[in-house]
């Protein structure tokens, strides 16, 4: 009886931890970029493809936060419905994530501390394996263990941005972009840990994640300074003011 009678308070801590988790990645999020706003180095005066692309990622981590929520406390039913939303938003994201990647590039307005043909390719890849990680969830979720735990480290995925307006990313300089990524890690690491300590195992969908994190990385090293990458570098930029851009050097920065 007393074994039947812990697994219910072992389920709710469970839940609890991912929803806190949650709640902590989505303060970063507001913090990273509410910073940005604070600083003057964002502006609401920016162009509307800008403030559609802030509204569909804040809208995902609303969806995120409150799936948490729903998965912890319920109704389960409108868990379940929220996650159609979460799929259809989800392709979304993969469409404005790469637009806006594009634009950017076109307009040779790429972060001084990116290379702007590394940016082309990293950025993309890194909402892919985050699509990735959310097809995955969505498929395993009648498997609560991998589907909560994927949802996880996709979040975990797309932090790099947040971080990235936390850090001094001008003293990380070449390293920036990987630097802000690998950030994303603290989350699945602290649940892969909370795992081997009440587990005795680390259950295998945080390597998983771990994986998707870090995957982004050596993609983009391999296409962006590899003759593809010049390729693709130079058809996206054709015919805009970002095709007088050197795409593998580093702007200077701007002036104080």
């Amino acid at each position: 009886m007393a074994s039947i009678a812990q697994e219910p308070r072992v389920a709710a801590d469970t839940d609890s931890f991912y929803f806190r988790s949650a709640v902590v990645m989505a303060i970063v999020v507001v913090a990273g970029f509410s910073m940005q706003l604070g600083m003057g180095r964002s502006t609401f005066a920016a162009r509307p493809l800008v403030h559609v692309h802030g509204l569909i990622f804040m809208g995902w981590v609303a969806i995120f936060v409150t799936q948490s929520w729903f998965a912890s406390r319920g109704p389960a039913a409108l868990h379940r419905k929220l996650g159609q939303l979460a799929a259809f938003w989800t392709l979304l994201m993969v469409v404005f994530g790469f637009w806006l990647t594009a634009d950017v590039i076109q307009r040779g307005t790429t972060p001084f501390f990116f290379q702007p043909q590394h940016f082309l390719i990293a950025n993309p890849a890194n909402i892919f394996c985050f699509a990735i990680l959310i097809l995955a969830a969505l498929r395993l979720r009648r498997r609560s263990d991998w589907h909560k735990r994927l949802q996880l480290c996709a979040m975990a995925a797309i932090l790099g941005p947040a971080f990235g307006r936390l850090l001094p990313m001008p003293l990380l300089t070449p390293y920036a972009w990987d630097i802000a990524g690998l950030c994303g890690l603290i989350v699945p690491l602290i649940g892969a840990l909370r795992d081997r300590r009440r587990d005795g195992r680390i259950h295998p969908a945080w390597w998983w994640g771990v994986l998707a994190i870090i995957a982004p990385i050596p993609i983009a090293q391999l296409i962006a300074f590899s003759p593809l990458g010049d390729s693709i570098y130079a058809w996206v930029t054709a015919g805009h003011p970002g095709a007088t851009v050197p795409g593998l050097a580093f702007a200077p920065p701007p002036p104080m």
